[in-house]
């Protein structure tokens, strides 16, 4: 796909950034004036510094604070079918060396070259996030290539969330190929079995980024453990896996506790070894206070409290409240697990929330690990927000 447009920085923005691999340009960074602001969102455009030399191939969006998102450095590369096949074979050789089976996220974002899309695989199915204009257009082409490379036999497009709302996009969910699976998938993780809603659960059905955070709570399992904000079960499960004597869910979806069920009875778990809690996860810690219930193993993973700046420090706060809520939970000499997906709070700031909650709760910890997605989600080291994901476990004294 060729361009026709030309957009430009503003004279007193550097493009070194650019030129060393940063791959948004902001509205207020370029020239804008008539002509850009009517270029079509998804268009391309060379991309040229202040003196007009060609700097990179950009996809624009006049509708975003994100303007242009870096497509190719090379400012003459064509976006089409050869270019897409290069950059998901590549994505799809960091998979296979670091995975025994198909279940991973195939494509990052930006740090796999391939700005604002995100593609979750499930064995044979495979969900695509299309949360840029330009990827939202060229779905059916990001399908069409992805099955060649890959293999797989289903494509469904998944258009749901805050992303898209920023893009000016609509919401929309669609099976670009194949066939929409009849019942949840299942996904085999660190022992245990989950189940993925592909075409009715949040995201693309499974968050694959917490794997490597869910072994390493393998390793704390004992006695009884409480996963709140569970989703499909993520935590519980795995450290049932391991050997975990008993294991409360608790989710606000009746849905998402449905597929908890459905994985714990894949992995024909002791229907006496779960326990199920619909209500608002800060609720339920209350009650359960009240209770005076204990767990050994306590893990609190809630959604994004701080998706942007301008949520950062009521987000805070909501981390502060989940730690003191959560510490006088855990058994003495037990464990407590805590995670952010927040891109604006920061590891040292959800850090110092989450140490004040437990203060206030009464405990006092020692932080034994940090843990961070998984190698399926890499980061790019120009762009922050690709390492968005944070997960701090204590052991908490008597």
């Amino acid at each position: 796909m060729t361009t026709e447009h030309v957009i430009r920085l503003k004279p007193k923005t550097k493009p070194q950034a650019i030129r060393h691999g940063f791959p948004w340009v902001f509205a207020d960074e370029v020239v804008t004036d008539r002509r850009t602001r009517a270029i079509p969102p998804g268009s391309f455009a060379v991309l040229e510094d202040p003196e007009r030399r060609p700097l990179a191939l950009v996809t624009v969006n006049p509708n975003s604070r994100i303007f242009a998102r870096v497509m190719d450095a090379d400012p003459q590369a064509q976006i089409d079918a050869a270019w897409l096949e290069a950059r998901l074979t590549r994505a799809l050789r960091l998979r296979e060396r670091l995975y025994d089976q198909p279940f991973y996220r195939l494509v990052h974002a930006e740090a796999d070259g391939l700005p604002g899309v995100i593609i979750d695989r499930f064995g044979d199915h495979a969900v695509i996030q299309p949360n840029a204009a330009w990827s939202d257009e060229m779905a059916p082409l990001i399908a069409e290539t992805l099955r060649a490379v890959t293999g797989v036999g289903t494509v469904i497009l998944n258009g749901q969330g805050r992303t898209r709302g920023l893009e000016g996009l609509s919401e929309r969910t669609e099976v670009l190929a194949g066939t929409a699976p009849e019942a949840p998938i299942r996904v085999p993780m660190n022992g245990a079995t989950y189940l993925a809603d592909l075409m009715g659960g949040q995201k693309t059905g499974l968050f694959y980024d917490q794997r490597p955070n869910h072994a390493f709570a393998q390793r704390l399992a004992t006695g009884r453990v409480l996963d709140v904000f569970s989703h499909v079960g993520g935590f519980g499960l795995a450290m049932l896996a391991a050997g975990a004597e008993h294991a409360t869910f608790v989710d606000g979806s009746a849905p998402a506790l449905s597929l908890v069920q459905q994985g714990a009875q894949a992995m024909d778990l002791d229907p006496d070894r779960t326990q199920m809690i619909q209500q608002d996860a800060f609720a339920a810690l209350e009650t359960l206070a009240a209770e005076e219930r204990r767990f050994d193993v306590v893990i609190c993973d809630p959604p994004a409290f701080a998706p942007a700046k301008p949520a950062l420090e009521a987000g805070l706060r909501a981390y502060e409240r989940i730690a003191r809520l959560a510490a006088p939970l855990v058994a003495p000499g037990g464990y407590l697990g805590l995670c952010s997906c927040s891109h604006a709070a920061d590891l040292t700031s959800f850090r110092n929330a989450s140490a004040r909650g437990i203060g206030r709760g009464g405990r006092r910890a020692q932080l034994i690990h940090t843990g961070q997605a998984g190698p399926d989600h890499p980061m790019l080291p120009q762009l922050a927000e690709t390492g968005y994901l944070k997960a701090l476990f204590f052991r908490l004294d008597g």
